[in-house]
């Protein structure tokens, strides 16, 4: 069964084709995959391989780079073979293409080759290829697009976090899913392979213990795990994480935005009676973000949170330069989160 088209981004909106999820794409003669988020695009790209190889074993598998490109090559690998097979022909690099590969492509639409699927990847990092994308997207060649917006905010990464184990079948506890993300808050690649290592090799429903037992070390140093000790007062675990975190490589600039994150969140939520899914609306959050920040605002007033957001500021100029030793700046912030004391010269 095809999947059902959802409503395209705001970047797409004028598109005449259907939009599709990445995670259920389907073939056409034209597929372009759109977007910054090269694991959601991997995971089109091999969606669309993996419907046509099921359809048809002896599928014909080309790739072409669009920004180094030999005359003629789109229409020798699209073009029927001896035997009829069908062929999937992946085309990267088109946001840098070159002009032979962008006159070829546009003639192509007129006349797509029977038996073909060629996808266009195309990360948006450039308007290089508008062109072509506005054929595309026009209805010429009779194509769809799957689009791959970039996963940055924390809410993203819980909602890619949480489809990779609906997709999969696979239940796991909130606080489980929760500690997972924040392990990973950096790198949505490893986030992804993190999900697909606990479905593959947990039989049963995936607790908080679970991910604590495959990725202790991470969870344990993670930006996120520093910030919640210090604003929880709990100073001297803190300062542990910290050192821990430090001694792992960590970077203070990342882990200052963490800090900055949470405690700008506190403030969204603070001294709102709304419940939390009407809050959650209306400041763009999920609801399990405010009721963590509401958790989190224990012991804390207006006062000490308003401190607390300034000294934040501070570091965060202090780890971007504006200090000689940015450890100690950051070693500094966790004091006077985790202490509410002033911050000092």
């Amino acid at each position: 069964m095809a999947p059902t088209p959802r409503r395209a981004p705001a970047k797409a909106a004028r598109s005449a084709i259907p939009q599709l999820s990445w995670r259920s794409p389907q073939p056409a003669p034209i597929v372009l995959v759109s977007g910054p988020e090269d694991v959601c695009a991997e995971r089109a790209i091999a969606g669309v391989r993996d419907y046509l190889r099921a359809e048809d074993a002896s599928l014909e598998v080309s790739d072409l780079r669009a920004d180094d490109y030999a005359a003629g090559s789109l229409l020798a690998v699209t073009s029927p073979s001896l035997f009829g097979e069908p062929r999937l022909v992946r085309v990267t690099g088109v946001e840098k293409c070159s002009d032979a590969f962008l006159s070829e492509a546009i003639s192509y639409l007129a006349m797509p080759q029977d038996g073909a699927t060629v996808v266009l990847r195309h990360t948006g990092a450039s308007v290089r290829g508008k062109k072509l994308l506005d054929a595309v997207r026009a209805g010429e060649g009779g194509g769809v697009e799957v689009a791959c917006p970039a996963i940055k905010r924390d809410s993203d990464r819980y909602d890619f976090a949480a489809g990779e184990f609906q997709a999969a079948r696979k239940r796991i506890a909130a606080p489980a899913l929760r500690t997972l993300v924040s392990a990973f808050a950096d790198d949505v690649t490893e986030l992804a392979a993190a999900c697909q290592q606990l479905i593959a090799d947990v039989p049963d429903d995936i607790t908080e213990q679970v991910v604590e037992r495959y990725y202790g070390g991470r969870v344990e140093t993670s930006a996120f795990t520093v910030a919640d000790t210090a604003i929880a007062g709990r100073y001297g675990d803190a300062l542990i994480a910290l050192r821990h975190a430090l001694a792992s490589g960590a970077d203070p600039v990342p882990m200052v935005a963490a800090i900055a994150l949470k405690l700008r969140t506190m403030a969204r939520v603070a001294g709102s009676r709304e419940s939390s899914g009407a809050l959650a609306a209306r400041v763009g959050l999920k609801d399990w973000q405010v009721d963590r920040a509401r958790r989190d605002l224990t012991g804390w007033n207006e006062a000490s949170l308003g401190m607390a957001i300034q000294a934040a500021a501070r570091a965060d100029a202090e780890v971007k330069g504006g200090s000689r030793d940015s450890v100690f700046s950051l070693e500094r912030l966790v004091t006077v989160i985790a202490t509410r004391a002033p911050y000092g010269g």
